[in-house]
């Protein structure tokens, strides 16, 4: 009797351990809430702000880049407009602008959600300084969510750079982001960044975790 009691209790302590075990491959991430923005080529800063114009620092940001003291806005083809867009740095080799996708109703206009840096047959927009104006042709996109990892991040989640995985948020509404994009380079601080549609959507804010899931 006494040595089934202590196979019972054996049992009982393991189904308990198993269950407090975390998803094997988990590996939580921290989220970044990322906000309308633009990046601008040195010919369009000055286009904007004037000739020799150089963006000024307001605050640091992962990979080298900060957030700009500058803000513009930018126009739709409907001649909708939203104000005050802040401007990452440093400058560009391509201008780009970044919007949810309620910004992109806002602005009258259909944007494709695009890996940043891939704006070819993106929207076009306008985009207004205190300075002057430009158009662009293309270059209007809804960023596709991604993580930023270091390499050393990338090997402890058993994921490479391109891979595309899923996350599942463990909060009052429990969603699961698909189609996300993991982003390698030994300058990245871990980081899931999504827009604030999604952040809204699935009660996150900077700072939350999520989990990478198989």
């Amino acid at each position: 009797m006494e040595t089934n009691n202590i196979e019972m209790i054996t049992r009982m302590v393991i189904q308990a351990m198993e269950k407090a075990k975390p998803d094997e491959g988990g590996f939580m991430v921290p989220i970044g809430v990322s906000a309308r923005h633009i990046h601008l080529t040195q010919e369009h800063v000055e286009a904007l702000f004037g000739p020799g114009y150089q963006l000024t620092k307001k605050k640091d940001l992962m990979g080298g880049q900060f957030a700009s003291n500058e803000t513009v806005t930018i126009v739709g083809l409907k001649l909708r407009a939203i104000e005050n867009v802040r401007i990452l740095g440093p400058v560009r080799k391509v201008s780009q602008v970044e919007v949810s996708a309620t910004d992109a109703i806002r602005l009258g206009m259909k944007v494709p959600v695009r890996e940043s840096g891939n704006v070819a047959g993106s929207a076009p927009i306008a985009v207004v300084g205190p300075k002057g104006a430009i158009y662009l042709k293309e270059g209007c996109i809804v960023a596709m969510r991604h993580i930023h990892m270091s390499p050393e991040d990338a090997e402890a989640a058993g994921v490479k750079d391109g891979d595309i995985v899923s996350v599942r948020a463990d909060n009052e509404r429990g969603t699961i982001f698909n189609h996300v994009k993991i982003r390698v380079d030994k300058s990245f601080t871990l980081e899931m960044h999504i827009d604030t549609d999604e952040a809204n959507a699935a009660q996150i804010s900077t700072g939350n975790t999520v989990t990478i899931i198989r």
